[in-house]
């Protein structure tokens, strides 16, 4: 049984490995990162569709976390002011909002700094200008 909860997010990436980069120095989760393409993912109770899709925070009991939800997850684990910011990320009215801002962002991380055109989530909208 695992004992840290496990942050899966996609590491052919260019956006999604620096942001998490940049969570695992400021906000510092006590938590094990891995790249889905290098997970076992079976054993995480995810799907690989699921894990192309969104991140995900699965704790060691096995519950499975995804997208916003995932992220106020991953800041509630955290310590000093993360969990106040994770707790504002899991009360309404943020938390209505929060999974459409962070489709959006998903949708679009090719397009936003280190994104490529690796970045691009399969089966995603293209964003019409």
């Amino acid at each position: 049984m695992r004992t840290r909860p496990v942050l899966i997010f996609d590491g052919d990436c260019g956006f999604c490995t620096t942001s998490v980069g940049v969570a695992r120095r400021l906000v510092r989760p006590p938590c094990d990162v891995v790249a889905w393409q290098r997970a076992d993912l079976a054993s995480l109770g995810v799907t690989a569709e699921r894990a192309r899709h969104e991140v995900l925070w699965v704790t060691p009991t096995g519950r499975v976390y995804g997208g916003a939800q995932a992220v106020a997850k991953i800041l509630l684990s955290a310590g000093g002011v993360w969990p106040v910011v994770g707790a504002v990320l899991s009360l309404p009215p943020l938390r209505w909002a929060a999974p459409a801002v962070y489709r959006l962002v998903a949708d679009n991380r090719g397009r936003l700094p280190g994104g490529t055109a690796a970045c691009a989530v399969p089966g995603a909208k293209p964003h019409r200008t």
